[in-house]
């Protein structure tokens, strides 16, 4: 299960004042990316995800995430903001790590729950939320993300 983050996906040395503003820089990533041509709807589909619960998770992290038909691939996006940010989590601390996960309505059931439970499962190893957070190397974080990906 891996190959849905590449190199051009990690976002590092981000300047966000906002929750909305990750969302509108993720969402014009995927634009970029080519996994959508209609970054408005995906924005639309993060703030509605948004607006149906926490996506912040502990320690900082949150895993954003928009089921869109305007998605035609599913799609992993790391943006690592320069300061923390107010965010809805579970742990009521502020957010500066995102794993965004971007997937097409037609896979929500499939794909979407099983990167969903991957990437929860991994923001609870201490290892991988350590290399993470220090790393500022996107290679490093790409082939640690397809690593544990791939594992069962």
């Amino acid at each position: 299960m891996a190959g849905f983050i590449g190199v051009e996906n990690v976002m590092l040395g981000r300047h966000a004042a906002s929750r909305d503003e990750v969302l509108r820089d993720l969402a014009d990533k995927a634009c970029e990316l080519g996994v959508t041509s209609n970054s408005d709807a995906v924005y639309r589909s993060f703030l509605q995800r948004e607006d149906m619960g926490p996506t912040g998770m502990m320690e900082g992290f949150a895993i954003p995430h928009a089921k869109s038909s305007a998605i035609t691939a599913a799609t992993i996006i790391v943006y690592k903001n320069g300061s923390k940010l107010v965010w809805p989590s579970f742990d009521e601390q502020p957010v500066d790590i995102c794993v965004a996960l971007l997937v097409p309505d037609g896979e929500a059931g499939t794909t979407h729950i099983k990167l969903l439970s991957k990437t929860a499962v991994l923001l609870m190893d201490d290892d991988f939320k350590s290399l993470l957070r220090d790393a500022d190397d996107a290679e490093a974080i790409v082939r640690a993300i397809n690593e544990r990906l791939e594992e069962e």
